[in-house]
């Protein structure tokens, strides 16, 4: 089930453990996600597993293929580059 589980769990990577602890502590989840923010990191990553690691939950969303046109070519958007390309 899990792909390889590789580095430690998301609670304890030195990146986000003290936004963990932040939890602990008794922080509102929106104020951890802010301080994410805050510090140019994504607050998304509040919303995985903490028990798992960070690369085994990432590649399952990888995975995902996108095979739609390019956003400046789809339809719904094109009018909006268009805008941009005349200084709009």
């Amino acid at each position: 089930e899990d792909v390889e589980d590789s580095g430690p769990p998301l609670k304890d990577d030195p990146k986000y453990s003290k936004y963990f602890k932040m939890l602990k502590m008794g922080l509102p989840m929106g104020a951890v996600k802010n301080a994410l923010q805050r510090d140019g990191l994504d607050p998304s990553m509040m919303d995985l597993d903490p028990e798992k690691s960070i690369t085994s939950q990432l590649n399952k969303e990888e995975d995902i293929i996108d095979n739609g046109p390019p956003l400046k070519d789809d339809p719904q958007y094109s009018k909006y580059f268009k805008m941009l390309k005349m200084g709009l």
